[in-house]
């Protein structure tokens, strides 16, 4: 081999290698496939899901008011109308992430053009740029779903997400909306924020920046734990819908012990304890 080919040839794989290295661009989605979609941030890819995981609408009980707003805001976009990006924020297990899926179902049909549900995972939040080009140019609409949305102290993906929301030049693209469930009405610790305020030259600057993030939503729709009225409705609805062969007394009577045996009452540990109920009676829970 010549001294030129060898050239030749160590350029050539310093060229792949740098492909290798180089970010991969998002790949085109086939929209037709699924309803739903999980990004995926390390393949730059959309993947399909085969089945949601969702409850219907009817059996969330609870959160009469939450769900109201939520589906006519989510109805208005399914129609191409104007609709708020929306915080659902609260207590953990009262279905904050149930009504989401599950108001997409009840949208979905009547939408003027096809409507997906796409889950970021909250530590890809720093890709949803490469997301959004992705979604931009397609056919659909897109509600844009992030579970469980916090950041902590050193955190700076906040900050590609409010450019995203609102700040930036392009704004957000006509066809997605995005949703997005939390723990924290502020999406950060309390502790953090005080934080920021005593250690800071301008105590104030620095507070508005992290807490004008929750501000970027336009909704703000708080969920709260469970009485123990709403808890037994829950159950009672879940037992009427799956046809539960157990006498309504007892079913009560074992769901309040189940809830106490747990420490809480809420929608989450009301739908462990029909799984639990139905495995023991031998009944499927059929859709």
């Amino acid at each position: 081999m010549t001294h030129t080919d060898k050239e030749t040839e160590v350029l050539a794989r310093i060229a792949a290698a740098l492909e290798r290295l180089a970010p991969s661009r998002p790949s085109a989605a086939d929209w037709s496939s699924a309803d739903a979609f999980v990004w995926s941030a390390h393949d730059q890819r959309l993947e399909p899901v085969a089945q949601i995981a969702r409850i219907p609408l009817a059996l969330l009980k609870g959160i009469d008011r939450q769900r109201d707003i939520l589906l006519e805001n989510t109805r208005r976009f399914a129609n191409g109308l104007p609709a708020n990006n929306a915080l659902l924020w609260g207590a953990r297990g009262t279905g904050k992430s149930a009504l989401v899926k599950a108001i997409h179902a009840v949208a979905q049909p009547n939408s003027t053009a096809p409507l997906k549900l796409v889950e970021i995972h909250r530590e890809d939040v720093g890709t949803l740029g490469h997301l959004l080009k992705l979604i931009a140019a397609a056919p659909v609409r897109v509600i844009l779903f992030c579970d469980d949305l916090s950041f902590d102290a050193q955190d700076s993906a906040y900050r590609p997400l409010k450019t995203v929301l609102e700040g930036g030049i392009a704004g957000r693209p006509h066809n997605v909306l995005f949703y997005a469930t939390s723990n924290r009405r502020h999406l950060m610790p309390r502790e953090m924020v005080e934080n920021e305020r005593s250690t800071a030259i301008h105590p104030d600057e620095a507070i508005e920046e992290k807490v004008s993030l929750s501000d970027r939503f336009g909704l703000w729709l708080g969920f709260h734990p469970c009485s123990q009225t709403d808890y037994l409705t829950i159950v009672r609805g879940y037992v009427e819908h799956f046809k539960l062969n157990m006498p309504p007394v007892e079913v009560e009577r074992r769901a309040l012990e189940w809830a106490m045996t747990r420490g809480s009452r809420s929608g989450r540990v009301a739908w462990q304890f029909i799984e639990d109920l139905s495995g023991e009676l031998g009944q499927e829970l059929a859709p």
